[in-house]
């Protein structure tokens, strides 16, 4: 058991996240393509089984390694810890993709240290890729270090968002004519797979209109350790959910300026 005097490393905690993310996001894999069925939750999204079961399977491994760290899911709530550390997990991140078989649905392990992500893993279960990342240890692809791209002008960018018509919603229409204008492409199917895009150097930018803690808490230091940004669309760095927009840092500030009239 952990206290205050004396917390987990950066590395330990990291490690333990691969493992959790990779755990949750296996098990996933036991309902992928097999057209489980779906409930709709309060909000309207969807929930299923593979999510409520991979969840349940993260939860029981952490309380059972860090019995005092807080922990908080998008499918059973929030555990108040006595340590100042929260575990901040998303079993399936894009469960319409999932349900539709699309493999870019991912599994999102944040960790907050005194309130600051310290650490962020993302696993995409049907490609087998791994994204991790700990404050100070860089960010790694599949075990191999990893960097955002180099490009310097926007009009070489490739744009990626999971929903176009959530964008065009809240640019409007001619906020969202310039930002196509403005980059080279734009592409959807997004999800978290868009920001494991940018820190490993393949979509200069990644946009969502709508996002939630959990989804938010592993982006961060995935994108900062891999030498970018990510913040709201005001430009504020920040995971308690809203909007978000990730680049490769150099383009932050012009991308910003493209989204400063969204309400």
């Amino acid at each position: 058991m952990t206290s205050p005097e004396n917390l987990p490393t950066t590395a330990e905690l990291l490690d333990f996240a691969t493992h959790l993310a990779w755990t949750g996001g296996r098990r996933t894999l036991a309902y992928f393509n097999c057209e489980v069925p779906a409930e709709e939750k309060a909000d309207g999204s969807p929930v299923t089984i593979a999510d409520k079961e991979a969840e349940a399977t993260m939860r029981a491994l952490l309380a059972a390694r860090f019995p005092d760290h807080g922990i908080i899911g998008e499918e059973h709530g929030e555990v108040i810890g006595k340590a100042p550390i929260r575990w901040i997990i998303d079993p399936i991140d894009g469960t319409r993709t999932f349900l539709r078989g699309v493999p870019f649905y991912g599994t999102l392990v944040g960790v907050e240290v005194h309130g600051e992500p310290t650490v962020g893993v993302i696993y995409i279960p049907a490609l087998d890729e791994m994204v991790a990342a700990g404050r100070g240890l860089g960010c790694r692809w599949n075990g191999r270090p990893c960097r955002v791209a180099a490009t310097r002008t926007l009009k070489q960018s490739l744009v990626v968002a999971t929903d176009e018509t959530a964008v065009r919603r809240r640019l409007g229409p001619a906020g969202h004519d310039a930002l196509v204008a403005a980059t080279a492409m734009q592409r959807t199917w997004a999800d978290c797979y868009g920001y494991v895009l940018v820190a490993t150097g393949r979509s200069e930018i990644a946009m969502d209109a709508v996002m939630a803690l959990w989804d938010n808490a592993a982006l961060l230091p995935v994108i900062e350790e891999a030498g970018g940004r990510f913040t709201s669309w005001r430009g504020e760095r920040r995971i308690d959910g809203g909007d978000a927009v990730a680049t490769n840092g150099v383009l932050h500030d012009q991308v910003l300026a493209l989204l400063s009239d969204a309400p």
